[in-house]
């Protein structure tokens, strides 16, 4: 009888599974390069791409040659990707400057939005992407690569479980030795240097993901001033923006140290988390160090690979239109991005005036 039961009940979840459509999802832009995440993403069953928005042909048959997809699901707008393909989502890959156009494009239809980091390309975009989300009722997410982490994971549980004791210091350090250096193709190249599109060069680029980090940590708290100092290591190469940036952003009790550089040895995102009881050094997204007491040595941990949906964020997109899971005050969510962009507007203008400034 217990067989038949188990039987039955693996005979329902095998049929609810099968009942459960895949999430239409339309890609508006193929010129930033992290596109690649969703297009040779395996199959799953869990999203679909309907439809692509890239005005640029030949890109568009370069990366449907490397993936596979059909040309004929490409769209040279926005507007006629969106009509023809009705997606429930849209993932935006185009410049930063492109996100709010496609809030804006996405919005009114109904269609929930997953931009790539960071939110906008200046706060007065994010806000305004903000009040379309809130009116039309829409998802408005923000991906980074290191939210899939299973480090990240780990270190958000320590600190909220309160092992480290209250946070002194956090420092987060994140980049490589230049995108150019590193071999990214000229569509993405051109518009990342390019502060008319990115808002920036490396502070913009790389110091987001420590704005969305220590906003986590300090629970989403903002902070209550930031100093930011920029160099031009290399304007023979990047001319037009700041290819090192340190940003320090001051809490009540709390120091968050932003290191973000076009010029580092090698790609790195780690990050250091100091409490007054324990800290944590992580290495890369599955490995990290932690150390209790001044009296042992630090513990190496080496971590598993987490489980669908918080490994993706296609498959946390899905889950979240299925409605299995929230974004509420996540490292995706609104709450926490346009603390982001508060950082990072405040670190612009900091860099640019030599002064503190103060949040209001």
């Amino acid at each position: 009888m217990k067989s038949i039961v188990i039987g039955l009940i693996l005979i329902g979840n095998l049929l609810s599974a099968q009942e459960k459509k895949p999430v239409r999802i339309g890609v508006v832009g193929l010129v930033h390069t992290h596109v690649h995440w969703i297009l040779g993403r395996e199959k799953t069953g869990d999203i679909e791409i309907v439809g692509i928005a890239e005005p640029n042909r030949e890109l568009a048959q370069r990366y449907a040659d490397l993936h596979g997809y059909s040309i004929d699901i490409v769209y040279p707008s926005i507007d006629e990707m969106l009509d023809k393909t009705k997606p429930e989502a849209v993932t935006a890959f185009n410049t930063i400057l492109g996100h709010l156009e496609v809030v804006q494009k996405c919005a009114p239809r109904g269609i929930h939005v997953m931009v790539e980091k960071p939110l906008a390309m200046k706060l007065e975009h994010a806000l305004e992407m903000k009040r379309l989300a809130e009116r039309h009722e829409i998802h408005l997410l923000t991906n980074y690569e290191t939210t899939w982490y299973p480090t990240t994971v780990e270190v958000l549980r320590i600190a909220d479980q309160g092992t480290l004791g209250s946070l002194n210091k956090i420092v987060v350090n994140d980049g490589h030795q230049g995108p150019k250096e590193i071999g990214v193709n000229k569509e993405f190249l051109d518009w990342l240097t390019d502060p008319a599109y990115n808002g920036g060069g490396a502070l913009t680029d790389f110091g987001c993901y420590g704005a969305n980090l220590i906003t986590a940590l300090m629970g989403n708290q903002r902070p209550l001033s930031v100093t930011a100092v920029t160099n031009q290591n290399k304007p023979h190469i990047y001319p037009l923006v700041e290819d090192e940036a340190t940003i320090i952003l001051t809490y009540p009790k709390t120091q968050g140290i932003i290191q973000a550089s076009w010029n580092w040895t090698f790609s790195r995102k780690d990050m250091e988390v100091y409490g007054t009881d324990a800290y944590i050094k992580t290495i890369d997204g599955t490995s990290m160090r932690i150390r209790n007491s001044e009296n042992q040595p630090e513990e190496y941990m080496e971590l598993d690979p987490l489980p669908s949906p918080q490994n993706d964020p296609f498959a946390y997109l899905a889950a979240l239109l299925n409605g299995e899971i929230s974004p509420k005050g996540d490292l995706s969510s609104l709450e926490n991005n346009l603390i982001v962009m508060e950082i990072l507007e405040a670190a612009k203008k900091s860099a640019t005036s030599g002064n503190t400034v103060t949040l209001e």
